[in-house]
């Protein structure tokens, strides 16, 4: 390792305590003077996005004093870890990748590649890090790297490689024990631990390799559909692991050819256990094995196998430990409608049902169940869980028992995750939209109101129009916030947890860099139309620069996702640095983004008109949003297209079918094509099962409404794509070609579902750019 860097050179990359001036804040993002300026292509594949080089997984010591953060200082991918000291402000490089052991995309196993892809993880060099908090790494962190899991402590000697790793036998998922002794994790679907005063490795569960089953995994659904990228969790006190066993030996392999190889046989394979829609997921047992090692208990709990109760037990979707040593599981039936709160006793595997949350239209998944211990409240052993009982996601305080005592907060507006607890002083801390939909602040609520009275209204703590992303410290007294918005880049600032008031700002990028100035970019004006029932529907607008091109109509490109869980128009600088819409707007061409009917953060109600009506209220509401246009004189008849990915190439290909008369030309990339063709868990929670809605899975098709089009279609996707297949896009292709209908395919034989390759990046945008000159 290099030497510990502090000064002029690396010391301005947090600690630039320079505010914003008003005068800044108020710049425009272009340059009047240069009419001239053509936005190049690249820069529209270029990571980080220009501001987003901001410290990252920011994290408070233990005893508070530091601020730990990810940063590349040369504004690359690649990160290192730092850390700010809050008394002196002095900044210290504290660890860099020993050479040729930092991460990139080329020594990666193949398990660590679709783990990032799953995560959509880009970063480079150093992902994450974790604090030592006790003996024998009193202070200091451990790194995991594609070479190996290492510890750095804050004194500057050599970081010590503790747990080799290669790519033929990976270190997976690795986490410190709680009491900072162990290391557990996963290699060769085997859970183990490494003992850190002697280096000693034990393996704790035996069985799983070459019988189709991990152990200590996440199967595929619970890392790419339910936001669980682990599968096992340490007790408290070190003394357990709990951890999964991942059957999937009952799911046929799906197998992707990689076609662009110059091999064949093993090298240029893969198979996956993919649950297609109606189809066997796999099954999952939860057991607790001591971390010295010894036989495991199995809890009473076995998912995904269907029985007469309707599979009540389907999807394993999270764990947690209890303060007084038991276990609860969070498990979901097939449908959707219904979630248990199990409580396990760790010594027998004997259960109790702890909480019966029921929706009819579904059940959307969270990270608010918190365990109560501390202060002496007649609460402690009891727990907050946020219900959308109302149609809003709101906190409740339950007792031991799982009885509910009452709501913490309520309203029409959601609370998204809880960000911390103060027992003894009856806070609960959280991040949510009550200051609207576009924005995401921090509030403090009454834990233990009295209800017999009006609940008191949450009080705001983050000040500032646009997102906050939170961290809170262990005393609970101050807090990070990441602050961004349409005018302003992620900036870093301390906060006081009493009133939210500004301590010290710790990174603030001013707008007045030459990245800024020389890439002209324009902040998107967010308006509100109405959808045919009524509802707000928010837009985003990205005009060309009259000066330049005339006044309106334009030549308009609608940029959609509109599925479920994604919110696209937001108060936020990840909207004005839409460097491909900003590359359009910089053609003459018009960029128009809206949240349709079913999109996220908007309420159960809002969502929910998705709810076996995919392809229809989505495409409706785009079609609303593109008459709006239209009949303000914004768009040009005749001349509007649409692009999208995912579920956005799926919803401009349906779109693009339904309303021929409307939309001249669509980009569908990686588009899912037919429901059936998807997996279980994301395409049953909105569709059902297709046996019972199969007129849903049909009209949700794209294939089925192909001989309407009349428009031009490209359809982009990666070959090796493990998500949403390669079989998606031959599917459509075959349908056109059956209608007679014309179409334009762009593959990539090497890529997934994004492409990552820098040259493919350049090379798809090139392409898009003549697809849309030629038919917009």
């Amino acid at each position: 390792m290099q030497a510990r860097e502090a000064g002029a050179a690396e010391g301005e990359k947090f600690a630039c305590k320079k505010r914003r001036t008003d005068e800044e804040e108020a710049m425009p993002l272009t340059d009047s003077n240069d009419d001239s300026f053509l936005l190049p292509v690249d820069e529209i594949v270029v990571y980080p996005l220009p501001g987003y080089v901001a410290p990252s997984s920011i994290s408070f010591s233990p005893d508070d004093r530091l601020v730990a953060h990810l940063y590349s200082p040369d504004g690359s991918l690649y990160r290192k870890v730092y850390t700010y000291d809050l008394a002196s402000g002095r900044q210290d490089l504290v660890f860099s990748p020993p050479e040729g052991g930092g991460l990139d995309e080329g020594n990666l196993s193949a398990e660590e590649k679709l783990r990032r892809e799953r995560s959509r993880e880009r970063g480079l060099g150093v992902t994450r890090y974790q604090w030592c908090r006790r003996q024998p790494y009193k202070a200091g962190f451990m790194v995991p790297l594609p070479s190996g899991v290492y510890f750095q402590d804050l004194c500057g000697s050599e970081p010590e490689l503790k747990l080799p790793s290669s790519a033929d036998s990976p270190v997976i998922d690795p986490h410190l024990s709680p009491d900072g002794t162990m290391v557990a994790y996963v290699r060769d679907d085997e859970l183990y631990v490494v003992y850190l005063s002697n280096g000693e490795d034990r393996q704790l569960t035996f069985g799983a390799r070459g019988n189709g089953k991990s152990h200590g995994l996440a199967e595929y659904i619970a890392q790419e559909e339910m936001e669980r990228k682990t599968g096992f969790w340490w007790s408290p006190d070190s003394k357990y692991i709990a951890f999964t066993e991942v059957d999937s030996s009952n799911i046929p392999l799906f197998r992707i050819m990689h076609q662009g190889k110059s091999s064949v046989g093993l090298d240029a394979q893969e198979d996956h256990a993919y649950p297609f829609a109606g189809a066997a997921n796999v099954t999952v047992r939860l057991g607790v094995v001591p971390s010295c090692g010894g036989n495991v208990t199995w809890m009473d709990l076995l998912c995904g196998v269907r029985d007469q109760t309707g599979a009540e037990e389907e999807y394993l979707t999270r764990v947690n430990w209890m303060h007084d040593g038991s276990l609860t599981a969070q498990v979901l039936n097939r449908g959707h409608s219904k979630l248990k709160i199990l409580k396990f006793d760790i010594s027998t595997g004997a259960k109790e049902i702890l909480l019966v949350e029921e929706q009819n239209i579904w059940i959307t998944l969270h990270d608010c169940f918190t365990p109560l211990d501390k202060g002496a409240n007649k609460f402690s052993g009891g727990f907050i869980w946020a219900s959308e009982k109302t149609g809003f996601r709101h906190l409740y305080l339950h007792d031991r028992n799982g009885n509910c005592i009452g709501p913490i907060t309520q309203g029409d507006w959601m609370v998204e995750q809880i960000a911390g607890v103060n027992e003894n002083a009856g806070v609960v801390y959280f991040t949510g939209t009550m200051d609207g939909p576009l924005e995401a602040n921090l509030y403090s609520a009454i834990l233990f109101p009295d209800w017999n009275l009006p609940l008191q209204p949450p009080q705001r703590l983050t000040h500032g129009k646009g997102r906050h992303a939170v961290i809170l410290d262990h005393q609970l007294k101050r807090f990070i916030d990441v602050h961004d918005s349409l005018r302003s880049p992620p900036r870093v600032l301390l906060c006081s947890l009493r009133d939210g008031s500004v301590i010290m700002p710790l990174y603030e990028l001013p707008l007045s860099v030459p990245r800024f100035r020389r890439l002209q970019l324009l902040s998107p004006e967010i308006v509100q139309i109405s959808a045919k029932d009524g509802t707000i529907l928010y837009g985003a607008l990205y005009l060309p620069d009259e000066k330049i091109f005339g006044p309106p109509p334009y030549k308009t490109l609608i940029s959609v996702y509109g599925g479920p869980s994604v919110q696209l128009v937001s108060d936020s600088w990840v909207n004005t640095v839409d460097m491909r819409a900003q590359y359009l707007r910089n053609k003459g061409i018009l960029v128009w983004k809206l949240d349709n009917r079913g999109t996220a953060r908007r309420g159960l109600k809002f969502e929910g008109h998705l709810k076996h009506n995919i392809g229809r209220v989505d495409a409706e509401d785009q079609l609303t949003g593109a008459e709006w246009l239209v009949n303000r004189g914004l768009a040009k008849p005749g001349h509007i297209g649409l692009y999208g990915w995912s579920y956005g190439g799926f919803l401009s290909a349906m779109t693009l079918a339904r309303f021929p008369d409307i939309f001249c030309c669509a980009v569908a990339g990686a588009p899912v094509t037919a429901w059936d063709g998807y997996d279980t868990f994301y395409t049953e929670k909105y569709m059902g099962l297709p046996t019972e809605n199969c007129d849903a899975y049909e009209y949700g098709s794209v294939m089925h409404h192909v001989d309407k089009i009349k428009g031009k279609l490209l359809l982009v996707h990666g070959m090796i794509d493990e998500n949403v297949h390669f079989r998606h896009t031959a599917r459509l292709v075959n349908a056109l070609i059956s209608a007679g209908k014309t179409y334009e395919l762009l593959v990539f034989p090497d890529e997934r579902h994004m492409p990552r390759q820098l040259r493919d990046r350049v090379y798809m945008e090139e392409r898009i750019w003549d697809f849309v000159e030629r038919n917009l």
